[in-house]
């Protein structure tokens, strides 16, 4: 029998006996795709109501209007911006509710239209504005006009986050979890000594379960997509959301290399699951897969960057969601493919035939 015929034999048994393995079916698919449809259903169409505005040169209206204004004070935020462009961009992507410039009497506000209800409330406030300082000089013409801007909208909604960010947790679980388990019970029940025996060479064994391990990998990807742009959902993909994919598949080796190293390691089950436990969860907190770790306290974002699933969570979001260019996905599958292969080397390093 040739090389490729035992890989595709093996590949092909692998795969029947994971289909058959109704809990490996259901925690490696159906968990992960539960809690998209849950967040999704109850965040996916939410965003903080809390309004940033980015203030371009003097704005002495809106200032002393939140000022003198204590419930403006409370439901606004002025920040100071000087690179006009810039401070439009972050009202594209999402990262501000409004730009706001003053030249004379006229107020322009530029706003972001994708969530109705906090463009509404942008224009309604400075429309108040606007009116109030007209009312303080009643007895003649309005000195004061506002003009509503609509900037080209990209801004992230929250199905956008979660997709990427739950899957990237769905496959660091399915990768770290199956590989250290698979690699404890083949040792425990004997099966690495009867594939060091059997005529397939031992590459190609390891090899048929990393392709297995794909090819699940990218069913769950076009699972988690399907269902978010589902119109309940509204998930929208980006042009060049297809950099995902070798995204996925990277990220998929990074964490069989980590699974790899813990099986290697571990003696017992019990073990590889403990030890298991303590990679995944940490990972999925700090690697963002449950909230934006941008929003995190400071010493969370610098820890964040030691788990691999940062990477990965940060470059399908990116070329997903974000609208950001295929070059910008290049550093993190450079980085997931480090991790893996440095994984591979001290799996290498720590692997053992039996128990004993």
């Amino acid at each position: 029998m040739s090389t490729f015929q035992s890989f595709k034999s093996l590949a092909g048994a692998m795969f029947l006996g994971f289909r058959r393995d109704k809990g490996a079916l259901f925690f490696t698919v159906l968990f992960p795709l539960m809690f998209l449809v849950i967040f999704g259903g109850v965040f996916g169409h939410q965003k903080t109501s809390k309004v940033n505005v980015l203030t371009v040169g003097q704005v002495p209206l809106v200032q002393q209007a939140v000022a003198h204004d204590a419930t403006l004070h409370k439901t606004m935020k002025l920040t100071a911006k000087t690179d006009r462009a810039a401070a439009l961009r972050q009202v594209e992507k999402g990262d501000a509710d409004a730009v706001v410039e003053q030249t004379g009497d006229r107020l322009t506000v530029h706003y972001s239209a994708t969530d109705q209800v906090k463009s509404g409330t942008v224009q309604q406030m400075f429309g108040s504005i606007t009116t109030a300082a007209n009312l303080e000089a009643s007895g003649r013409a309005p000195k004061y006009t506002m003009v509503p801007q609509q900037v080209e909208d990209d801004s992230l909604k929250a199905i956008q986050f979660f997709t990427p960010s739950l899957l990237g947790w769905a496959l660091a679980s399915a990768g770290v979890f199956g590989a250290s388990q698979t690699l404890v019970t083949w040792r425990t029940k004997g099966i690495l000594r009867r594939l060091r025996l059997s005529p397939a060479p031992i590459p190609t064994v390891f090899g048929a379960r990393v392709a297995v391990s794909l090819a699940i990998a990218l069913v769950q990807f076009a699972l988690f997509v399907a269902v978010a742009m589902l119109p309940f959902f509204g998930l929208k993909l980006q042009p060049y959301w297809w950099m995902a994919i070798p995204m996925v598949l990277a990220g998929v080796l990074a964490f069989l290399g980590i699974g790899m190293v813990i099986g290697a390691w571990a003696r017992t089950q019990e073990a590889a699951q403990t030890a298991t436990q303590l990679v995944v969860l940490p990972m999925a907190f700090l690697g963002g897969s449950f909230f934006p770790i941008d929003q995190a306290p400071g010493w969370m974002r610098a820890l964040s960057y030691i788990f691999p699933l940062r990477y990965l969570n940060e470059g399908m979001l990116n070329v997903m969601g974000r609208g950001l260019g295929p070059m910008s996905a290049l550093p993190q599958i450079a980085i997931l493919l480090g991790v893996a292969a440095v994984a591979a080397l001290v799996a290498v390093r720590l692997f053992r035939w039996d128990s004993t």
